[in-house]
């Protein structure tokens, strides 16, 4: 319900940002996300010539292999969705693994390498992630998986139609 200019309505803009307490913080979450983003960089830095090359259309087109040589990039990605972080519909860590000559890399991540492929499968009517079509539910042939899961919690929660 609106509320008639003037009557007790405020301007979000106006509020002050709450005082986060001290132990909040944590340092070793930041840095591991810091990492997490400057790898992101280097996987959207790829993406986006495998576009101007015409590879791939969108970003959901791409199945990146990324080359990483140090524990600490690895142990970052430990647990993290990295394809759902980059906005891809699959992507493959190698560690270890000599970078091709042909991988995107860029100066200030010089140890990181990228060569970006096209997503294999089917495209996911939900999400528009491709996704092989063996693994469908059999209630939800043209969905992912984690979509399929998604619409039965829906249903179980007496969301769907």
């Amino acid at each position: 319900m609106l509320l008639p200019r003037g009557a007790g309505r405020r301007s979000i803009h106006l509020e002050q940002f709450p005082v986060i307490p001290a132990g909040w913080r944590d340092d070793q979450l930041a840095k591991t996300w810091d990492t997490i983003r400057m790898l992101r960089l280097v996987v959207t830095g790829a993406i986006e010539i495998a576009r101007a090359n015409k590879l791939i259309g969108s970003s959901l087109e791409a199945a990146p292999r990324i080359y990483l040589s140090d524990p600490e990039h690895l142990s970052a990605l430990e647990g993290i969705d990295f394809a759902e972080v980059c906005i891809t519909s699959d992507i493959a860590v190698e560690f270890g693994t000599p970078i091709p000559e042909t991988a995107f890399r860029l100066p200030e991540a010089a140890d990181v390498g990228v060569v970006v492929e096209r997503a294999k499968g089917v495209k996911c009517a939900r999400s528009w992630r491709y996704f092989d079509p063996a693994t469908a539910s059999p209630d939800f042939p043209d969905l992912s998986p984690r979509d399929a899961e998604a619409l039965r919690e829906f249903k179980m929660l007496g969301r769907w139609p």
